[in-house]
């Protein structure tokens, strides 16, 4: 019970502090939004295949934006702090979460300004919805573990660059494979073992974080 309580507590903790540097939030909603108009006037309305990679090609910055930055913030007095409040496994558990449910709600928003400015060619709207946040929540988890290893050395962003781009690319063009189903009323084959690859994908990252970050944090 004491490491719910403690995982809600940290999470509460980033809520806060989200919520008192509203600029944050919104600078990473109006960089979404400007993205996508820019791409509005260059293109106007793009067919099926293009708005699917632009689309999941700027969730991927979206990330990097909303999510990558969230160990990168924390300074070695608040690791302290928390090493002294909290375990290793807590902590993570706490940043998978909350950068979870961030990067689904900036996911869902970009999917809503997409639509409006690019158009709707979608003929599952609510496949891509599900498929959207399957690949938000996928997104997120890589990027705050890629955050969380990161963030114990010199060169923080090329570290990630370096680290993330093979993990990053087969996933996206997995996501962009398996959204194309909302584009058409034809199921494809294989539907489904790409979608239980994902949600292995996930399991495997979320094991890996826990399994690894205590041996980062004793650092």
């Amino acid at each position: 019970m004491s490491n719910i309580t403690h995982i809600l507590s940290l999470i509460k903790k980033d809520i806060l502090l989200e919520t008192r540097q509203q600029y944050t939030f919104y600078g990473i909603l109006l960089y979404v939004a400007s993205t996508i108009f820019v791409v509005y006037l260059a293109m106007g309305q793009p067919e099926d295949t293009v708005w699917n990679a632009l689309f999941w090609v700027i969730q991927l910055f979206v990330c990097v934006n909303a999510v990558a930055k969230s160990f990168l913030a924390e300074n070695k007095g608040r690791m302290l702090y928390f090493y002294s409040i909290a375990g290793a496994k807590d902590f993570i558990i706490a940043k998978l979460l909350f950068n979870l449910f961030l990067m689904l709600l900036m996911s869902i928003m970009s999917l809503f300004i997409f639509t409006i400015l690019l158009g709707n060619p979608l003929q599952n709207i609510f496949t891509f919805i599900g498929i959207t946040i399957l690949g938000g929540a996928s997104l997120s988890l890589v990027f705050t573990f890629l955050a969380a290893i990161a963030a114990k050395a010199q060169q923080q962003a090329a570290l990630m660059a370096i680290m993330g781009f093979p993990l990053i690319i087969p996933q996206l063009l997995l996501l962009m494979k398996v959204s194309n189903i909302a584009f058409s009323q034809v199921v494809q084959n294989g539907l489904w073992q790409m979608i239980l690859l994902l949600i292995g994908l996930d399991i495997m990252v979320i094991a890996l974080a826990v399994i690894l970050f205590p041996f980062l944090w004793k650092d």
